[in-house]
C-alpha cells in the first residue's frame, strides 16, 4: 500500500507547530497503529500534488471521542484553525475534505442539516453536526470547514445502509474537539465524570415506560442498575429512579444523563433530581474519574440472551401450562423463585422475585418476555408471589395506567426494566 495510506493525509494541521488531529477510528489494522509513538505521514508540499514524508509523534489519543493527536517537527507548514461551531446553524454551507476509498484530495459541499445531532450511541461526545455533504469511507478524520475557511468539525461517520454516502453525514463539533486537543497538547489526558450506574436501552423515557410510570414522556432516563459500592450507590440511588435532572439542567435527548454526568468533573458533586414512584428525591453524588471502556464492560456486563428478540419462547414448552395460571392481566403465568428454580434458570443465588412459566401468544409480554425470565418488582414494588404481582397491577389499573414496568433479570445477564400492557 502506499504510505499516504498508512495516515489520512488530510487529517487537519491545528497550529504552527504542525500538529494534526486524527480520527482513531480510521486507523485499522493495515492502515496506522496509534498504539505506536511514531508514526509515517504524507503531507501535500504544493498545488501540484508533491507529496513529503514526515514522521509523527502520537502526543494523545483518547477512545471516547474518537480523536487523537499527532505531532510534525517541520517549520512553515500550512495550518488551519478551529472555527465556532456553536454558532452553525441548519442551511449554512459546508465544505468536507478527505481521503474516500483512498481517492486523495476529495472535497465535496454541502449544508449544515442538523447541530447537536445525537446518534444514539451514548457517552459524552453523542452531540454532531449533520450534513449532507457527501462523506465515505475515508473521510474522517478530515476537516469540515465553513465558507470562512476555519474548521467547525471533523468529519467522523455516516448513516448509510448500504455502505456508501446517502446525504447523512455526521462531524465532531468544533466545540467539543478543541478542548481535547487543547488538553493534548498541554500533555494533559482526558477525565469524564462517571457515578455508577447504567442506563435503561431506550434513552430518555419513551411513551410505553411513562405511561407504566404515569410520568411525561421524553424527560429524564430510568436508571437499570447501580454499580454496588460505586458513587451513586453510596448517594442512595436505586435501579428504577428516573433521573430528570443534573445541577439543575433538564435530562433530555440532547442533554442525556451521560452527556451531563461525563462532563462533569472528577471530584464535584452531581445534583441528581430523581422520581421515585412518582415522589421527587434528591441525591447528591460525589463524581469519580470513568474508567476504562474495557473496565466498564467488565462491569457493566452482557445481555447475550438479548430481551425482546426470541419471540418469547425458549423451545422447551413442554412442561408449561396452556396458558396463564396467575399474573393473567399481563399474559404471563408466574410461581415463587426457589432455590432449586434458581440454579435451574441460571440466575444469581438469593435473586428473589418470580419465575415466568408461560407467556400467552395473545399478549404483550410475548416478544419481551420468556419462561424462566425472573420479575423483580413490578412498578418498583418487589414481588415475591403471583399475588404480589396481581395486586401491583391492580394498583396501577386503580391509577389509570396502561401499563406496568417489570423488573425483569434474565440468566446472568443485568437485569432490565420493561414495559409491558395491562390486558
Amino acid at each position: 500500500a502506499e504510505a499516504e495510506r498508512l495516515a489520512d493525509r488530510h487529517d487537519p494541521v491545528a497550529d504552527a507547530r504542525a500538529s494534526r488531529i486524527a480520527k482513531l477510528h480510521e486507523r485499522q489494522p493495515g492502515r496506522v497503529d496509534l498504539e505506536q509513538r511514531e508514526i509515517r505521514v504524507l503531507i501535500l508540499a504544493d498545488d501540484l500534488g508533491d507529496k513529503k514524508e514526515y514522521v509523527a509523534k502520537v502526543i494523545g489519543k483518547d477512545q471516547e471521542s474518537d480523536l487523537a493527536l499527532l505531532k510534525i517537527d517541520a517549520p512553515n507548514l500550512p495550518f488551519v484553525k478551529f472555527g465556532d461551531s456553536n454558532g452553525a446553524r441548519v442551511g449554512d454551507w459546508v465544505v468536507a475534505i478527505g481521503e474516500p476509498f483512498g481517492l486523495g484530495g476529495t472535497v465535496t459541499a454541502g449544508i449544515v442539516s442538523a447541530i447537536n445531532r445525537v446518534t444514539g450511541q451514548g457517552g459524552a461526545y453523542d452531540r454532531f453536526i449533520q450534513t449532507d455533504a457527501s462523506i465515505n469511507q475515508g473521510n474522517s478524520g478530515g476537516p469540515m470547514f465553513d465558507l470562512n475557511g476555519n474548521v467547525i468539525g471533523v468529519n467522523s461517520q455516516i448513516f448509510s445502509q448500504s455502505g456508501g454516502n446517502i446525504g447523512i453525514g455526521f462531524a465532531i463539533p468544533a466545540a467539543t474537539a478543541k478542548p481535547i486537543i487543547a488538553t493534548f497538547m498541554k500533555g494533559g489526558t482526558i477525565e469524564r465524570g462517571y457515578i455508577g450506574v447504567q442506563l435503561g436501552r431506550s434513552g430518555p423515557i419513551d411513551e410505553d415506560t411513562a405511561a407504566a410510570l404515569g410520568i411525561a414522556k421524553n424527560s429524564g432516563e430510568l436508571i437499570n442498575d447501580v454499580t454496588a459500592g460505586g458513587p451513586s450507590a453510596k448517594a442512595g440511588v436505586r435501579a428504577g429512579d428516573v433521573v430528570t435532572k443534573v445541577n439543575g439542567t433538564p435530562v433530555t435527548a440532547e442533554q442525556s444523563l451521560s452527556y451531563l454526568v461525563s462532563n462533569v468533573k472528577p471530584g464535584q458533586t452531581a445534583r441528581l433530581d430523581i422520581l421515585r414512584n412518582g415522589k421527587p428525591v434528591v441525591a447528591n453524588v460525589v463524581v469519580v474519574p470513568r474508567p476504562s471502556a474495557d473496565k466498564l464492560a467488565a462491569v457493566v456486563g452482557g445481555d447475550a440472551q438479548g430481551f425482546g428478540t426470541d419471540g418469547g419462547d425458549d423451545g422447551d414448552d413442554s412442561a408449561t401450562p396452556a396458558a396463564p395460571t396467575a399474573g393473567a392481566a399481563l399474559g404471563i403465568g408466574v410461581q415463587p423463585l426457589t432455590p432449586a428454580i434458581a440454579q435451574a434458570v441460571g440466575v444469581e443465588a438469593g435473586t428473589q422475585g418470580v419465575v415466568i412459566a408461560v407467556v400467552a401468544q395473545t399478549s404483550d409480554a410475548f416478544g419481551k418476555l420468556k419462561r424462566g425470565d425472573v420479575i423483580i418488582s413490578v412498578n418498583g414494588t418487589p414481588v415475591r408471589t403471583a399475588v404480589d404481582v396481581q395486586n401491583a397491577v391492580n394498583v396501577a389499573k386503580a391509577a389509570g395506567r396502561p401499563q406496568v414496568l417489570l423488573q425483569v433479570k434474565r440468566g446472568r445477564a443485568p437485569a432490565q426494566f420493561l414495559p409491558v400492557k395491562i390486558k
